[in-house]
């Protein structure tokens, strides 16, 4: 695959924003182009060939690349353009490890009687997650996101403004392959009954225990992550 993906219409909408809101836009929009295997890595492209499909001017689209160029998507190369970079796995699974400390800890945390804990978020997160069958959402783009908000909301409530920040940091560097962990409706399932199981040991107070069951839950859906997007990525590169 080396063009772009077919014209969409213009990212700039029907009033004419700011500048840095079209390299926002761009930015957005080529994001999420890779998360959907739209550009896969090896795929090549130039700034004109984005600037026609996105509609907007070379400016925006250049702001766009070499921010992502910074956080290692694609690369520039020399006069022919820009070009997709392979996932970086290893990558990938070194913030896995950081998240899965930095959540344990909160984990503790919660588990021990501080009064720094927001319990009002550990029951806005309950009310998602310890739901009858019946009541759970099937809806892969609802569950990514509340899967998201469910692991920042535990660690937002221990309390720790800066382990909070650190956190949010890695969520956002992981969300585009993160997300692939719910296209399949069995990976929901056992999300509802593993983050219900983590609660209920937080509320029990059982800080080990709530500890070991979200290390298995991170453990898991990173080494499902990993097959899913190696999946994809030798779909996307099919011809046809």
């Amino acid at each position: 695959m080396d063009t772009v993906a077919r014209p969409r219409r213009p990212v700039t909408g029907t009033a004419e924003p700011a500048h840095r809101s079209r390299a926002e836009l761009v930015y957005a929009q080529l994001k999420q182009d890779v998360a959907d295997f739209k550009l896969v890595p090896g795929d090549r492209f130039t700034e004109n060939e984005l600037s026609e499909r996105l509609g907007v001017s070379r400016t925006p689209v250049r702001e766009a690349l070499l921010r992502l160029q910074q956080e290692g998507w694609v690369e520039v190369l020399f006069r022919n353009g820009w070009r997709v970079l392979p996932f970086d796995f290893d990558q990938f699974e070194q913030l896995y490890d950081l998240r899965m400390v930095l959540e344990t800890a909160a984990a503790q945390r919660l588990c021990a009687d501080d009064s720094q804990v927001n319990s009002a978020l550990l029951e806005r997160i309950a009310a998602i997650w310890l739901v009858p069958v019946a009541a759970r959402s099937s809806d892969v783009k609802q569950v990514a996101q509340w899967d998201e908000e469910f692991h920042c909301s535990l660690v937002a409530a221990a309390g720790n403004a800066e382990m909070t920040r650190v956190h949010r940091d890695v969520t956002e560097r992981i969300r585009i392959i993160r997300r692939l962990d719910f296209t399949q409706q069995a990976r929901i399932a056992a999300t509802y009954e593993e983050h219900g199981k983590i609660l209920r040991a937080i509320q029990r107070k059982r800080a080990d225990q709530a500890a070991l069951l979200l290390r298995a839950h991170i453990q898991t859906s990173q080494t499902e992550v990993r097959k899913i997007t190696l999946h994809q990525v030798h779909l996307a590169r099919q011809p046809g």
